[in-house]
C-alpha cells in the first residue's frame, strides 16, 4: 500500500513517530523525516533506506512553509509531534501549557494547512493526525495536553467533513500510554502501556485501514470512548479525580 509513496512525518525523531518511520519505511515508502533535533533525524535517516532529514520547528511559520516548498508533492503526512507535561490546574504553568498547545495543536494547524491545499488541488492524498485518548474527554493533571489533542482530533473531523466526497483519505489515531521520555514523566499507573513499536504497529494497520478514527489499545480505550457518556461525577470518580 505504500510502496513508492512520499510520506512527511513531522515528529519522526523519537518514540510513535520514529517507530512508524521505521515500519513506513520496511513497506517501502520514500520517507521526509521532520522534529528539531537534527542529530536524532540524521541518525534515523541512516538507518533507514530512502529518508531525508528535514528539521523543523513547528511553531516556526515561515520555517513550515519554507519546508512544504522544498519538499513538494507528497502522498501523506503523518503529525505525530508531541509536547506534554503532567500538570493539574493548581499548578498551571502559563508558559508551558501555551507551548504544548502550540506544538501538538497550532503546529498541526499550521503544517497541514499548507499541506492540504496542494492534495485539494491535486484530488488526491492521506493525512493522518495523531490524537490521544485523553483527547476524548477532560481528565485529571492533562492540563494544556488534553484540550490540545481534543482540538487535533476534531480538527480532523473537520477535515473529514470537507473532503468526504473526495478521494482524499483523513485519518485519526488516539493512542492511549505508550513508553517514551514524555511518559517518564508520570508518576502515577499507565494502564496497558505500550511500546513505540507496539503502538506503531496499531497505528500501521490502521492507516491501511478505511475507518476514519482508531483509538487503542482496547480494552483500556473502551473506558474513554463510552466514558464521555457516563455521568461526569462518575466518570471523574473512576479516574481518580481530587486524590
Amino acid at each position: 500500500m505504500f510502496a513508492g509513496q512520499t510520506w512527511w512525518i513531522v515528529g519522526a525523531s523519537e518514540g510513535l513517530g520514529r517507530a512508524i518511520a521505521q515500519k513506513l519505511d520496511a513497506a517501502g515508502a520514500r520517507l521526509v523525516l521532520s522534529a528539531r533535533s537534527e542529530e536524532r533525524l540524521q541518525d534515523l535517516a541512516g538507518e533507514l533506506g530512502n529518508a531525508t532529514a528535514l528539521p523543523l520547528d513547528v511553531t516556526d511559520s515561515d520555517a513550515i512553509s519554507a519546508a512544504v516548498a522544498q519538499i513538494g508533492k507528497v502522498d501523506g503526512i503523518l503529525y505525530c509531534a508531541g509536547a506534554y507535561d503532567p500538570m493539574p490546574a493548581q499548578e498551571w504553568d502559563a508558559d508551558q501549557v501555551e507551548l504544548i498547545c502550540d506544538v501538538n495543536f497550532m503546529g498541526a494547524i499550521r503544517v497541514v494547512g499548507r499541506v492540504v491545499p496542494q492534495m485539494a488541488a491535486a484530488n488526491e492524498g492521506h493525512i493522518v493526525l495523531i490524537g490521544s485518548l485523553a483527547g476524548h474527554t477532560g481528565l485529571p493533571g492533562a492540563t494544556g495536553y488534553g484540550a490540545s489533542k481534543s482540538a487535533v482530533m476534531h480538527m480532523a473531523e473537520n477535515l473529514q467533513a470537507d473532503l468526504f466526497q473526495t478521494p482524499i483519505k483523513i485519518q485519526v489515531i488516539n493512542p492511549g500510554f505508550i513508553k517514551t521520555r514524555l511518559t517518564e514523566k508520570n508518576d502515577f499507573n499507565m494502564p496497558m502501556i505500550q511500546t513505540p513499536d507496539e503502538a506503531a504497529e496499531a497505528c500501521m494497520k490502521a492507516m491501511k485501514s478505511g475507518r476514519f478514527s482508531t483509538s487503542f489499545p482496547a480494552p483500556f480505550a473502551w473506558v474513554f470512548t463510552v466514558g464521555k457518556y457516563l455521568p461526569r461525577k462518575l466518570f471523574l470518580r473512576l479516574m481518580g479525580a481530587g486524590k
